[in-house]
């Protein structure tokens, strides 16, 4: 991620923090900086997506009552990374059809 993204996704992060009770013994800075570690290899888009289908409740086997883990967070960020780039592969393939056609 760029600096400007890597700013997007902390916003982006902070406010999946907020959706989601914490312990007030929480180091949220500490807890930032490890899922931006974890997600720093991850396009912002599939990030964001992942963030708003947890935010949604949308997760399978996500505990809609706590905020998900780093692990859980990377996971759905894969899911939503092929999920992106098979839409763009369809797109591509009823782009090259159309054009044949």
């Amino acid at each position: 991620m760029t600096a400007a993204e890597l700013q997007q996704a902390t916003k982006a992060l902070a406010a999946m923090f907020a959706c989601f009770p914490q312990s007030a013994l929480t180091d949220v800075d500490a807890q930032l900086r490890g899922y931006l570690g974890a997600v720093r290899e991850a396009e912002l888009a599939d990030l964001t997506a992942a963030i708003q289908r947890f935010v949604r409740g949308e997760v399978k086997g996500g505990n809609a009552q706590f905020c998900p883990s780093s692990a859980q967070l990377c996971i759905e960020v894969r899911e939503r990374r092929l999920m992106r780039e098979l839409m763009e592969r369809r797109a591509g393939q009823v782009t090259a059809t159309r054009v044949a056609g």
